[in-house]
């Protein structure tokens, strides 16, 4: 009972705090991600520490610095009420020359390094950066969409409510595994349960909340609701398979009942580019 009060409770302040983010946008946006970048690349670079390779102290804050450059980068040069245009592109091209020494620092010190595998710990460097770090700096793209804030709010309680849905409808009829081998937990019929309460989500928002979503019709937001369900299921068996591999339970334990902060975005980091190509593209085709 402790433990499922304590669940409840991180898990509350974590949903409000990305509320809050949400809707206040601006800096306060970018602060918060960017910590769940600095945390989620130390949690992933941890976890990379093994017999097959890994981070030494200089290059593990190496990376974390490079993965905080380019987050914050991202974010403010797509929040155009941060500051005037041209401090945002005199800032975008200084973060830009930052993230460019990053990567040529990063290859030179992995030269006076001694690892035995060098290959693999550049392989765990610059997969950090990709898994972790742009996507939760591109996120600041939904703001340069009409609705943006309001969009960007849809796609995390749509992410919540298909775990939700998956979650309870796999529990009571969950017979048929997705992939065993990556995650016994998965089932189709789960799978099934997140689509419908995803795309049930997107009728509320419709209907219930209509000023905030005039730019985009029910059946693109119903399409919406499909991408983000599919995707944030692949989120979470991408981080399955990385943890299976480095053979751990949890990222971290940063969030009593839920490990760390990377099991807490899994599925965030593919929702967020497959969003972004899904809602440019009804924007520009449709």
């Amino acid at each position: 009972m402790k433990n499922l009060v304590t669940r409840a409770l991180s898990g509350a302040v974590y949903v409000a705090l990305i509320c809050a983010a949400v809707l206040l946008g601006g800096w306060w946006f970018i602060a918060l991600f960017s910590l769940f970048a600095v945390l989620a690349l130390n949690e992933f670079y941890g976890l990379s520490n093994g017999p097959e390779g890994g981070e030494n102290t200089t290059t593990l804050i190496i990376d974390v610095v490079g993965g905080l450059v380019l987050t914050v980068g991202l974010g403010c040069v797509n929040i155009d009420s941060l500051m005037p245009p041209l401090a945002i592109r005199l800032l975008g091209g200084t973060f830009l020359t930052l993230y460019l020494l990053y990567l040529v620092i990063r290859l030179v010190a992995q030269i006076y390094t001694r690892e035995q595998s060098p290959l693999t710990n550049l392989a765990f460097s610059y997969m950090g950066q990709m898994y972790i770090a742009l996507p939760l700096g591109l996120m600041a793209m939904y703001y340069t969409f009409a609705d943006g804030p309001c969009l960007l709010l849809a796609m995390f309680i749509m992410i919540w409510l298909s775990d939700t849905g998956a979650y309870l409808v796999g529990s009571m009829i969950g017979r048929h595994k997705m992939i065993p081998r990556v995650s016994r937990g998965k089932t189709w019929e789960g799978f099934a349960g997140g689509v419908l309460f995803a795309i049930g989500s997107a009728f509320v928002f419709k209907y219930c909340f209509p000023c905030y979503y005039s730019s985009i019709s029910l059946v693109a937001l119903c399409g919406m609701g499909l991408v983000v369900s599919l995707f944030a299921t692949w989120g979470d068996l991408v981080e399955s398979l990385i943890k299976r591999t480095l053979g751990v339970k949890d990222s971290g334990s940063i969030m009593p009942g839920h490990g760390g902060i990377l099991d807490r975005i899994d599925s965030l980091l593919l929702v967020i580019p497959a969003s972004l190509i899904y809602l440019i593209t009804i924007n520009i085709y449709f």
